[in-house]
């Protein structure tokens, strides 16, 4: 059995908090330049340019990428053989969230969904913890904005519906959103499971490297099959036109039951922010 400080845990979530919101990956910066260097718009190429220009004073300048600096979505993978001494693992992951979020600088977003009340220091976080083998403890905070969650949609479909169902309810909803989850965009999908997982699912797809394609040939020919559609709506960066409307689509599957066909949209902009370390 191997024991983890809490007080460990909420050093790096506060540090990942901050480098989550001041350093782009570099699989989204890559899809920046091939999508520049594919745009037919001079208007999307010149967005494009801004925003990687933009990304560059945020990492060298250690500012925010972006005025919304999203809700703190972190994702834990706990190893089965790893004790959390010293407090308690959402503690600490509650405590690193609000030290991230004011020693950075970065705007609190979180409410009370009526009265709207800031709650102050960007807590409560969403937390999701998966049990794995091991004595290891991997964390991902993946901050996620209003405006492309915003966006976001669940549904059943029929079984009857099949692929074709699933491929025009996500165009669709990319079509619908326009240019306001702020393009290019990161698509998300979740298919099968139930209700609420087919939504973790579609979260989780965005965490994946941008660009990858899905093991499954069946399930990459429909991520590609997908973008290709979304790209060919003319939507652009911004909104503005062209034919960058989403840099990727990434789908992730689970068995469903005999009468449903959970499917899930998560969109996320442009600003595709999440950190990792493993302890």
């Amino acid at each position: 059995m191997r024991e983890i400080e809490a007080s460990c845990i909420t050093e790096k979530v506060k540090e990942l908090c901050m480098e989550a919101n001041y350093d782009l990956p570099k699989d989204v910066l890559l899809a920046f330049q091939k999508a520049k260097e594919a745009e037919e718009s001079p208007l999307g190429v010149s967005i494009l340019e801004q925003l990687q220009r933009n990304a560059e004073i945020a990492r060298n300048e250690r500012v925010p990428i972006c005025q919304d600096t999203g809700f703190g979505v972190v994702f834990i993978e706990l190893g089965e053989d790893v004790k959390i001494s010293g407090g308690s693992l959402k503690e600490a992951i509650t405590e690193g969230v609000r030290q991230g979020y004011g020693e950075g600088y970065l705007r609190k977003s979180i409410c009370h969904p009526f009265t709207r009340k800031n709650t102050g220091d960007n807590t409560p976080p969403i937390i999701h913890i998966d049990l794995v083998p091991g004595e290891k403890l991997k964390i991902m905070v993946a901050p996620k904005g209003g405006g492309s969650e915003n966006m976001s949609r669940v549904t059943m479909l029929k079984p009857s519906d099949g692929i074709e169902g699933i491929i025009d309810f996500v165009v669709n909803r990319v079509k619908e959103s326009s240019g306001n989850p702020c393009p290019p965009i990161i698509v998300g999908v979740g298919i099968g499971g139930t209700f609420e997982y087919a939504a973790l699912l579609a979260k989780k797809a965005l965490l994946r490297h941008v660009g990858s394609s899905n093991a499954d040939p069946e399930l990459a020919g429909i991520e590609n099959n997908i973008l290709n559609k979304i790209n060919n709506l003319g939507i652009g960066p911004m909104g503005l036109g062209g034919r960058t409307t989403a840099l990727a689509v990434h789908i992730e599957m689970h068995p469903c039951h005999i009468a449903s066909l959970p499917l899930a949209v998560n969109i996320n902009c442009h600003a595709s922010r999440h950190k990792e370390i493993i302890l």
